[in-house]
């Protein structure tokens, strides 16, 4: 195990192992069968013990905010996952129910669980749950960062220029690649019921979920697909990164996040790859893939208001509260927001993108943030509006990306501007701005939206 440092493993009770016959390894976050640190050390400990390894997923149809877009996409991924671990001797185990619910009667005949580690509250909460409840020992293994959160850093830290350096002191140490073991017991014999999720298609239309949003039939969930986008960045787009990433129209991103979002690629992966590419793209990718992604899950880990107003600056929070009664160039409704249906073509664009497509031009994505403030009532009620779209037609939303994508309009991890109205100091952005930037009039056009004349 000695690719899997000690400061990624974490447990989560002090009930210590017991004689069973296997360990239950809970995937939940990290939903891949390769470079995943919490899988293979479950095999590891397993060999150790002369036991199987039997992994555990748990479908909930109620995770909040989730919809038919992204059970869709995880289902894609989960059916292949299942088909590799198949390969490598390994059962795993598909059950139409709360996680936390349903890894303790699994948990009853395992010498040990491990799980994977997640950062939003409810991931959180589901691993309390269990590691009071199970009578075994419960070991998280983190595997969905480069640098393992607290490693990195005990507090919330104030913008990328603060964990920069305290990210890239430990990276040497966290940037090596994962052996994968081989099981020397197989559990594929044993009978256990589970989900039937081969067919993705027809495992999704058994869920009980919010069908209010369709899946995005252009896009194709699964550590393969993730895989083919990787090589596709890193041969055609790498090079053209920094100087066209703020660009939608050039094709420079990876489309990595819904990948990385549902845990079907390690960011370890892709970090290692990049790293070992010579291209010029490489440093700039690297600042956004380590860097601010981490910087997003020490947000989330370490500020329990990620998801509302309150988690945003002092310094912001009164300037925007100052300037909440200053008129307001235009008023929409949540529901005009929603349909694109404002007078701005660029804004409509964006929103007809991420309704249409499932994801959303990062740069395109501050300019959308930044006019709901302008268009909304209070900082508060807009809060809750951008979070609320970006959370319902993302493949990426309900990240900690997007909650700290969501928050950064609103000065969180930015410093104080020159004061404006609305705005007051946090950062403002126009129409004018995106057209200096790119060809927005193209870009609308390219989402079926009629530029400026």
């Amino acid at each position: 195990m000695e690719t899997i440092q000690s400061e990624r493993v974490k447990a989560l009770n002090e009930k210590g192992g017991k004689k069973g016959a296997y360990v239950l390894y809970w995937m939940q976050a990290s939903q891949r069968a390769e470079d995943n640190h919490a899988l293979e050390f479950a095999i590891a400990r397993a060999n150790e013990l002369g036991q199987p390894v039997v992994v555990f997923f748990g479908i909930t149809e109620r995770f909040p905010e989730a919809n038919e877009r992204h059970y869709a996409f995880m289902l894609e991924g989960l059916g292949e996952v299942q088909r590799s671990l198949e390969e490598r001797g390994i059962l795993m185990v598909v059950r139409r129910e709360s996680p936390e619910a349903g890894v303790v009667p699994l948990a009853k005949g395992a010498s040990l669980v491990v799980t994977d580690r997640g950062y939003l509250r409810v991931q959180r909460q589901w691993r309390r749950a269990v590691a009071e409840r199970i009578d075994c020992s419960l070991v998280q293994v983190e595997s969905d960062a480069v640098v393992p959160v607290e490693e990195t850093s005990a507090k919330e830290e104030y913008a990328a220029a603060t964990i920069r350096p305290k990210i890239h002191g430990k990276l040497s140490r966290f940037l090596v690649p994962v052996r994968q073991g081989v099981p020397a017991v197989g559990s594929l014999s044993y009978d256990v019921p589970s989900y039937d999720i081969r067919d993705a298609d027809k495992a999704l239309y058994g869920l009980h979920v919010d069908r209010s949003v369709p899946r995005v039939g252009s896009l194709k969930g699964g550590t393969k697909e993730a895989r083919r986008k990787l090589e596709v960045f890193l041969k055609k787009k790498l090079g053209r990164y920094p100087g066209s990433k703020n660009d939608p129209n050039a094709d420079a991103l990876s489309q990595l996040s819904p990948y990385l979002h549902f845990g079907q690629i390690s960011p370890l992966t892709v970090a290692l790859k990049v790293s070992e590419s010579r291209s010029r793209g490489r440093e700039a990718f690297l600042e956004e893939l380590v860097v601010r992604r981490e910087l997003s899950l020490n947000f989330v880990l370490y500020n329990e208001r990620y998801d509302s107003f309150e988690a945003v600056p002092e310094w912001a929070k009164k300037s925007l509260r100052a300037h909440r009664r200053d008129k307001r160039p235009y008023l929409y409704t949540l529901e005009q927001l929603e349909s694109a249906g404002t007078h701005d073509p660029y804004w409509n664009a964006a929103q007809k993108e991420m309704v249409v497509h499932g994801k959303m031009h990062e740069y395109v994505r501050m300019y959308w943030g930044k006019k709901i403030i302008e268009w909304s009532s209070s900082p508060e009620e807009a809060f809750e509006r951008a979070l609320r779209l970006n959370n319902k037609y993302e493949l990426d939303g309900r990240d900690p990306n997007g909650f700290a994508g969501v928050a950064w309009c609103f000065g969180k991890h930015d410093r104080p501007w020159a004061e404006r109205p609305v705005f007051g100091l946090v950062r403002y952005m126009n129409d004018k701005g995106l057209r200096r930037k790119f060809d927005a009039d193209a870009y609308a056009r390219r989402m079926g939206v009629e530029g400026r004349p």
